[in-house]
């Protein structure tokens, strides 16, 4: 719920804070190693309050790159890669 208000970075933190908390009270491994993990990322995490956008279609694009690199079983000519590359996903 907290990602689907409209709030600034500040308050954004106060509730991520607030969720912290709660997920400690709840005493849940899964949701302590969630928890810890979005702790180390925090600022990462709190730019997202800034203009409410993500990086989820550099992650598609990269996503696809890779399969297409793993269907050719690994790159010999870079330059001829990289123009496939261009040509599919330009």
């Amino acid at each position: 719920m907290i990602f689907s208000q409209r709030c600034t970075k500040e308050q954004g933190a106060v509730c991520l804070h607030s969720w912290y908390s709660k997920v400690g009270e709840f005493g849940n491994k899964a949701f302590n190693d969630i928890a810890a993990a979005m702790y180390d990322r925090e600022d990462e995490i709190f730019n997202y309050f800034v203009n409410r956008s993500t990086n989820a279609s550099a992650e598609s694009l990269n996503a696809k790159i890779k399969h297409f690199r793993a269907q050719l079983r690994g790159i010999i000519d870079r330059k001829f890669f990289l123009f496939r590359l261009m040509k599919i996903y330009a």
